[in-house]
């Protein structure tokens, strides 16, 4: 994983992923998947990620599309595009692939993996996340990680425009 040219083969489509997570489960690897839009990346984006990594062999990040973001942040976001978003979440050693996906929400990505562990970061029940059913019906589990205070996208461009 240290040449360059393996960042960018980590991002993939739907029908890639599906068969890169066959070739994992082939050699009984588990997948954990979470997504986020990680629009300007922070230390409270690395710490949920690297406790994601640890929770399967292998780390699938769903990254909301352009136009999911700004359905979901307003007509001001992403700060940055899909593709640099991608690309540096790729460069992540923890992160073994990203998916990106137009919905509002990954519950279609999700049941396309169907990964052995849902992480998500936040104030959640587990009933409040999407595709948690889903999972642990397939036997998969849901975990819940702490946010960071004090590090948010939303903070670091307020603290920009106030210069």
């Amino acid at each position: 994983m240290r040449k360059a040219d393996i960042i960018e083969s980590k991002i993939l489509t739907v029908p890639d992923i599906r068969k890169k997570i066959a070739q994992w489960r082939v050699t009984s690897k588990t997948i954990a998947f979470t997504n986020g839009c990680f629009d300007i990346l922070h230390r409270g984006h690395i710490f949920s990620l690297s406790q994601a990594a640890r929770e399967a062999d292998f780390l699938i990040v769903g990254l909301n599309s352009d136009a999911s973001c700004r359905g979901l942040k307003g007509d001001s976001r992403p700060v940055n595009d899909e593709q640099s978003r991608a690309l540096l979440l790729a460069s992540l050693l923890m992160v073994d692939a990203v998916v990106l996906f137009n919905e509002s929400t990954p519950l279609e990505l999700i049941k396309a993996i169907m990964p052995d562990v849902l992480v998500k970061g936040g104030d959640y029940t587990v009933e409040q996340i999407v595709g948690a059913k889903e999972v642990m019906e397939n036997g998969g589990r849901v975990v819940i990680n702490p946010i960071v205070q004090g590090y948010s996208t939303t903070g670091i461009i307020q603290k920009i425009t106030n210069l």
